[in-house]
């Protein structure tokens, strides 16, 4: 997916959080909007938002020299989803469809993300998880796809909701690997958060050798493209991976909430809509994975 000109007020938004966690001297955080400044001029359209990313979070931890500004909010998070997690379990265990319930608590840990948006009722969004429809709902394929996998990739995205993807992980009951990034970027999830949410109980964790909010092949390493090439079912979590990987065609499904107008037009859905797309399958119609999978 390209970078279209509404990403770039929203890079200058994210670069001032950032830096507004790493340091409250004003001085430097006005350094780092002045850094970011520079940089849209080089901006390729016709890269993925992450690439330009991963340079604005690059110069928030040069000029602030922490080089891990979400820290505490990623610990807060974390121990927030933990704190639900039991109910999380019952809600999978007493539903009628348990894997279609633990897809839908993924979908909506996407929420917590502090890079698309400092405000979020999480608890508001779990009300509604079991009654909101699906903007795109390829559910039936991915049900069936499952069936026939041996081994999933699950592309983690941030670190709150890999507590909500440990639950999916335990109900798809099948050999997983967990991918990470390789170092603290946004809230994104690192190998350190994925085993505070006990998911290195559930599965291998593997960082993906990319520097990026996002998953950009170019830029992983060979044990995770070896992962990846070989796997039967790739999940895909948030909106950094679908950016990147919205091209791919493999055995590739979407998990997102929508948090961002360049996305919910991309897709044809609205903001707040929570998506479960194939990558091999075009569109896709509310409770299609009720008769099956729109195309």
């Amino acid at each position: 997916m390209k970078t279209y000109l509404e990403c770039i007020p929203c890079f200058l938004k994210q670069a001032l959080f950032a830096a507004g966690a790493a340091t409250t001297d004003d001085r430097r955080i006005k350094e780092v909007l002045d850094g970011v400044a520079r940089l849209i001029p080089d901006i390729s359209m016709e890269s993925s938002p992450p690439e330009m990313a991963t340079r604005v979070y690059a110069l928030v931890k040069k000029i602030t020299g922490v080089q891990d500004p979400f820290a505490q909010l990623k610990k807060e998070s974390i121990e927030n989803a933990l704190s639900r997690y039991t109910n999380l379990k019952r809600a999978v265990e007493e539903a009628e469809d348990p894997l279609e319930a633990a897809v839908r608590i993924a979908i909506v840990g996407n929420l917590i993300d502090f890079g698309a948006s400092t405000e979020f009722d999480l608890d508001a969004a779990m009300e509604e998880v079991f009654d909101k429809r699906l903007a795109i709902d390829h559910f039936a394929s991915f049900r069936e796809t499952l069936a026939k996998a041996r081994s999933v990739v699950y592309l983690g995205d941030n670190a709150g909701e890999t507590v909500f993807d440990r639950v999916l992980i335990e109900t798809m009951e099948k050999e997983t690997t967990y991918v990470v990034r390789d170092i603290p970027v946004i809230n994104d999830a690192t190998d350190e958060d994925a085993r505070r949410s006990g998911l290195d109980a559930v599965a291998r964790i593997l960082p993906s050798g990319c520097y990026a909010p996002g998953t950009i092949l170019s830029g992983c390493s060979e044990d995770f493209l070896r992962a990846y090439e070989e796997a039967d079912l790739i999940i895909s979590k948030g909106q950094g991976n679908f950016e990147t990987l919205s091209e791919e065609t493999g055995p590739l499904f979407f998990l997102l909430k929508v948090k961002c107008p360049v996305i919910a037009k991309h897709l044809g859905a609205e903001l707040g809509a929570m998506v479960l797309k194939n990558a091999r399958l075009h569109g896709g119609t509310p409770n299609s994975g009720r008769k099956g999978d729109g195309v």
